[in-house]
């Protein structure tokens, strides 16, 4: 399809949709339209955008695209200088090659370690060239948590040193909980001193996650945001390495310990948190970085609310609009990553639902901001961005709903609500659930730490509610798993290049666009509940986020992608 055919079904799309009924009374909501949801699927998936990678002409154009589409529906511009758009001056930092060493400093002498057989590192985003040599201090998973009663540093003075810890998090604590401190342990290692993170993989992760799955994205490069003084954002600026170590060349680090790597692992099998001790010996990290900057834009309209009150409170709508690009490997046919369910099945949902809203007979209560933010596949940067630069006040914000990869390629039965069970959302999203028959179910994979993986995380760091609405695994057609469809999709699709409406088709038969529209209902009926109901959403007091996430505070991450 060429790119002229593709805005003649955007104008299809708009045509469409315009076409519909404005007006309607209180018994006669408007419903979604899987049509609409196809046509847009259409565009932002097609091969001409090239796979929206971050700072390219395919995401510019899909971000265009977006913003059109918000303006033809009438919505407000509330970006940057009356525009449709935030612009987030970003840095993309690559590692020079054969740049990266990890060398060991032994009473035997020293030995380095080989990469990326042995350990792999990411780039600098602060300094082209960076060092470090210290001593090693193993941290067990590298957590705080009074809640949880977890002190991994207890007793233990890592100020000056390399920390050692593992991969993973402990079966303990509840999967969200759990996925929250995992994203803590670059801060509590700072914040105790350390000047470098060493993550060992375990032989656990490695039967979640592969190391060889990881060295496939070696090459690519890492971001972050720049704020106003053009240094990069929420970064950990005393930690000047890491390093991320293959579970059988860890062994090195513990050579000289009173305990070896082999009995931290039994540990680990018998569900015990290993505790911490000096390593004995002392490590150098160095890599070279090459640094370039580039702007790429989050879309954000506004739908004003009725209320003279409650429209100053914001209802945000959130979708990634960017992928991961074109695979540099010249030897396959297909290159292209079209991220059609990654995410612009997601943003064709949240176009929907803005359509929705748009005609109802009158505008709900508050007013609902949408926000389709660009780098999320570069770790959610757009949406912190916006979370630490927002263009209405944050204590306005009042409740976020997501939309990242619904996997329609089945008839859902059941859906997961990421985050909906730590506050008042969790009764709005089952009732709007109920409504199209569609229940919920728990995370059926708490391992892969989902709730801290979509661009809703960033404002929940801020104290903003938020529900995360995942495709779950049952289905309506017993012929169909829907547990095996979506795995198989996961394993063999997920940042692919066969993400794409035509592959997935041939494998799977016809994409479910009409569950597309029960889906955009789900989030529509969510939406139109939040913004309408007098009470503002807040968190539980049960929750473990009512006390850790009450005060808005900055991320932090760490400074390589590595840790």
């Amino acid at each position: 399809m060429k790119f002229l055919a593709l805005l003649a079904v955007a104008a299809i799309t708009l045509i469409g949709c315009s076409s519909l009924p404005t007006n309607h009374t209180a018994s006669q909501l408007p419903t979604a339209n899987a049509a609409a949801i196809e046509g847009h699927m259409l565009f932002l998936a097609s091969d001409e955008l090239e796979g929206r990678d971050t700072g390219s002409r395919g995401h510019e154009i899909a971000s265009l695209y977006i913003a059109t589409q918000l303006q033809a529906l009438g919505l407000q511009p509330a970006g940057d200088d009356g525009s449709y758009f935030q612009q987030v001056p970003l840095r993309s930092s690559r590692l020079v090659p054969n740049s990266a060493s990890l060398t060991l400093h032994t009473g035997a002498g020293d030995t380095s370690l080989a990469y990326p057989k042995a350990f792999f590192t990411g780039s600098d985003p602060v300094e082209t060239e960076s060092t470090v040599t210290a001593p090693l201090i193993f941290v067990g998973y590298g957590l705080i948590s009074e809640e949880f009663g977890l002190n991994d540093y207890a007793g233990l003075d890592v100020d000056g040193k390399i920390v050692v810890m593992l991969t993973g998090l402990p079966d303990s604590i509840p999967s969200e909980e759990a996925a929250h401190l995992g994203r803590e342990r670059s801060r509590f290692a700072a914040e105790q001193g350390a000047v470098g993170i060493i993550t060992v993989h375990t032989p656990k992760q490695e039967a979640v996650r592969p190391y060889a799955n990881s060295i496939l994205y070696l090459n690519t490069p890492s971001m972050r945001w720049l704020d106003a003084d053009g240094q990069p954002g929420g970064v950990q600026r005393q930690l000047r390495g890491g390093a991320y170590v293959h579970h059988e060349a860890a062994t090195e680090l513990f050579a000289d310990a009173e305990t070896s790597l082999a009995t931290i692992f039994d540990q680990l099998e018998a569900n015990e948190l290993p505790q911490g001790f000096d390593l004995n010996i002392s490590a150098t990290l160095n890599r070279q970085s090459t640094h370039e900057s580039i702007t790429s834009p989050n879309v954000v309209a506004v739908l004003p609310g009725s209320d003279p009150v409650l429209r100053d409170e914001y209802v945000v709508l959130t979708a990634h609009s960017d992928h991961i690009g074109i695979i540099q490997d010249v030897r396959s046919d297909n290159r292209i990553n079209n991220g059609a369910m990654d995410n612009a099945a997601g943003v064709a949902i949240l176009l929907e639902t803005a359509r929705m809203l748009t005609e109802l007979a009158e505008p709900p209560k508050r007013s609902i901001l949408f926000l389709v933010v660009t780098a999320e596949e570069k770790g959610l940067l757009g949406a912190d961005y916006y979370a630490q630069n927002p263009t209405r006040p944050i204590e306005q914000l009042v409740a976020n709903v997501n939309m990242d990869m619904p996997v329609l390629l089945y008839p859902f039965a059941d859906l997961i609500a990421f985050g909906a069970n730590h506050s008042s959302l969790g009764s709005v999203v089952e009732r709007a659930a109920s409504k199209e028959g569609i229940m919920l179910s728990p995370d059926p994979m708490p391992e892969q730490a989902i709730f801290t993986r979509s661009d809703h995380y960033t404002l929940v760091r801020q104290g903003i509610p938020a529900v995360f609405l995942m495709t779950g695994f049952q289905s309506q057609d017993p012929e169909q798993d829907a547990a095996a469809i979506w795995g198989s999709f996961f394993s063999k699709h997920y940042h692919k290049p066969t993400d794409s409406i035509a592959d997935l088709t041939r494998e799977y038969g016809a994409i479910r666009y009409d569950f597309g529209a029960i889906f955009t209902q789900i989030n529509f009926n969510i939406t139109l509940e939040l913004a309408t109901d007098p009470q503002r959403p807040y968190w539980l007091e049960s929750s473990y986020f009512h006390d850790v996430i009450g005060q808005p505070h900055t991320q932090q991450v760490p400074r390589s992608a590595a840790e």
